[in-house]
This record gives structure tokens, C-alpha cells and sequence, in this order.
């Protein structure tokens, strides 16, 4: 079994949890890769380092110690090369995290193959310039699309099959996966779905109405989303927060499922819904 291991390893947390698990792992027959940047850091625990650019292909599963905003980009880039990723808690939340910090000694039973794999569905936004895709980008949590630099309101339309879905005045709309319902979307009304589910939901954010609620929509269809502002703003489109590509009136933009599927590696039994009790209901009680 070999991991690579995604850490800044300059925080002083971080650094701690990546010596415990070398420690827990040096008694397997798994091998351990980090970047080559790091190799200052942690020499007197770890000989094997690689370039960052080979670091994903030389695993057999991708181990992200940080927040759920690392290990979502992580599972991403694994999910395109068809590996797992296992996420150890080194954040606040740690949703998508399969291990916590004081966990480690479960890092065995996945270096023996004693482990689950949990698929995610994740979609895909094509952003359409002239009915041309000029760009097209995988999430595994979430397509944002909001009003810009003012704090002005949008004209957002969703269609499906040349039929109106959704029309809006809004900050903007958030169109989630079932992994994403318990970010964003969340915070702005939406239902938790469990991650099983092949569906997208559509939440607006701050709409100019009484009436306007989530949609839950299945995933075979293909979601068209065009944006109108006044001369005084803009509109841009951020994917699992990264960086935000802005949409014009004459952009329109395609979300669809994605052809890839993240795995994220399941070792302990507890079920979505214990996880949620756990990581947002009793937490924030």
C-alpha cells in the first residue's frame, strides 16, 4: 500500500498529526510519500519524498491531513485519476474527513485494505460563450453563481430541457450536490441530503420573495443557467470555492453530473446521519 500524503506541513498542528501517523504507519509494510519541499521538516521521520506534480500518481490512495476545503480539492484531482482519498481531521468541521485527529490508530486497518469506499457524485459546469464551451469545471460540493463587486441583486433563470425551473432576484443561486447540501446550502436554508442520492439542489441566496425554496432535481438533467444584472454589476461563478470566473449576460452556463465520482475512504461504521448529529447538530447545540 503506498499513500501521499497533501499537508502543509509549515503549521505546527499539521506537522504534529503527519509525525503521529508516520509513527502508527512504521509498524506497516505501507510506504509513506510526502512533497520533496517538506523534506527539512520531517527528514528524522520520513525518507520518502517527490515532486508535487507526481506526488497523486505514485499512490495508491491520496491522504489529505487538513480541512474539509483541502480535502475537497484533493478528492477532486483523485477522483480524475480513479483513486481514493482519505481525509484526516487537521480543521474545525471535518465533514468529509474519514479520520480524526485522535484516531490514528485506525490508519492500520487501511494500510491491511480494511476499509469502505464511500462514492460521491459530483457535477460539472460548462460554462457556453456563442453556444461554444469555453471552459468546463468538476465540483464536488458546489456551483455558485452570485452578484459581483455591488451589493445589487441578479436576475438568475434556471432551465432543464428548454422548460423554466427557476426564475430569481437574488444574491445569487447555489446548485449543490447531495455532498454539498450541508455546506453552503445549508447556511442559506437548504435540506441535508444524504450523500446516496443522484440529485442536485438549487437554492437561491437571499431571494426578493416570500415564496422562494429549495429545488431538488434529478440528476439525469442537465440544468441552463443564464444571469441578467444592471449596467452597475456583475456576476461570477465560483466552483467549491475556488477562484471565480465571471459570467457575463451573454454567458450561459451548462451543470450537469460529472463523469468522474469521488471516493472517499469510509473506516469507521457510523452512517451519514450520525455524522451530521455529530459535526453540526451537537456541535453547535
Amino acid at each position: 500500500m503506498i499513500f501521499s500524503v497533501f499537508a502543509n506541513l509549515n503549521n505546527s498542528d499539521t506537522e504534529k498529526i503527519a509525525r503521529d501517523m508516520l509513527s502508527v504507519l512504521k509498524e506497516t509494510d505501507c510506504k509513506v510519500y510526502f512533497e520533496e519541499k517538506y523534506a527539512d521538516v520531517i527528514a528524522d521521520v520520513c525518507t520518502d519524498f517527490s515532486g508535487s506534480s507526481v506526488l497523486m500518481d505514485l499512490c495508491d490512495i491520496a491522504v489529505v491531513i487538513g480541512g474539509d476545503g483541502t480535502t475537497m480539492k484533493i478528492a477532486k484531482n483523485a477522483a480524475i485519476l480513479g483513486k481514493p482519498t482519505l481525509g484526516i481531521n487537521g480543521g474545525r468541521l471535518g465533514f468529509l474527513s474519514g479520520i480524526e485527529r485522535n484516531e490514528l490508530h485506525l490508519l492500520k486497518a487501511v494500510a491491511n485494505g480494511e476499509y469502505q469506499l464511500d462514492e460521491r457524485m459530483m457535477i460539472k459546469a460548462e460554462i457556453l460563450e456563442n453556444g461554444k464551451i469555453t471552459k468546463t469545471i468538476h465540483c464536488l460540493n458546489d456551483a455558485i453563481f452570485s452578484r459581483g463587486d455591488f451589493a445589487r441583486l441578479i436576475d438568475i433563470q434556471v432551465s432543464s430541457g428548454g422548460r423554466e425551473l427557476l426564475t430569481t432576484r437574488a444574491d445569487g443561486v447555489i446548485i449543490s450536490t447531495p455532498t454539498g447540501s450541508t455546506a453552503y446550502s445549508l447556511a442559506a436554508g437548504g435540506p441535508v441530503l444524504s450523500p446516496n442520492l443522484n440529485c442536485f439542489e438549487v437554492t437561491s441566496i437571499c431571494p426578493h420573495s416570500l415564496m422562494d425554496r429549495s429545488i431538488v432535481v434529478g440528476s439525469d438533467n442537465t440544468l441552463l443557467v443564464e444571469i441578467s444584472s444592471d449596467v452597475m454589476n456583475n456576476a461570477i461563478l465560483t466552483c467549491d470555492g475556488e477562484k471565480p470566473v465571471d459570467i457575463s449576460t451573454d454567458t450561459k452556463v451548462a451543470v450537469s453530473v460529472s463523469e468522474y465520482k469521488a471516493r472517499l475512504v469510509k473506516v469507521k461504521p457510523d452512517n451519514f446521519y450520525e455524522v451530521v448529529k455529530k459535526k453540526i447538530i451537537e456541535r453547535r447545540a
